[in-house]
């Protein structure tokens, strides 16, 4: 496993970043050797976030944690982390062991093996399903929509371009823009 950490707005010591490097460190019996695990630290309004991002595949596993103390946001993240993997894992388990034909490569090109998590996990499952006209607007204009509506996110045609893209509330109070690339 190899870990990335950058410092936002901060500078990281050796032995903070020794300790990063420990607690992260443990998630190694969860991945292969060749997966890249990245550690933002920041501080934010008086709080110290940690941030850690894994992609594996196509899948990208994310947590974050914000506390008065950067070792317990560190802490905190890879429990989040570590429980993302684990519940990743068992769902991919069951749909290999679902389908008549098993796929190990699958099994193998995320997860090193590991001791299997509860089997009784519950999945949210699909219960509606919305359809609805995208239509092409401004951002300015798909900002005020989401407002009028009252959602956390809204989906449009972006008018520019001719993109569908998402725009939708951040915890921070912000907007954020979603883009999709293909490829």
């Amino acid at each position: 496993m190899k870990i990335t950490i950058n410092g936002k707005g901060m500078e990281i010591s050796a032995y903070l970043e020794d300790v990063v490097h420990t607690r992260v460190g443990k998630l190694d019996k969860y991945l292969n050797d060749d997966t890249n695990v990245q550690v933002v630290l920041s501080m934010f309004r008086g709080r110290q976030v940690a941030e850690l991002t894994v992609q594996v595949g196509t899948v990208v596993l994310r947590s974050e944690e914000a506390t008065g103390d950067m070792y317990a946001s560190v802490d905190n993240a890879c429990k989040k982390l570590e429980r993302q993997i684990i519940r990743y894992r068992t769902r991919m388990d069951k749909r290999i062991h679902a389908s008549a034909l098993k796929h190990e490569p699958l099994r193998e090109e995320f997860l090193a093996d590991a001791p299997p998590a509860d089997a009784e996990e519950a999945w949210p499952q699909v219960v509606r399903t919305k359809r609805f006209a995208v239509k092409p607007m401004g951002i300015e204009e798909a900002i005020m929509q989401m407002e009028m509506l009252g959602h956390a996110f809204f989906v449009f045609s972006n008018a520019e371009d001719g993109q569908v893209n998402v725009i939708y509330k951040r915890n921070d109070g912000n907007i954020g823009l979603i883009e999709p690339e293909i490829g």
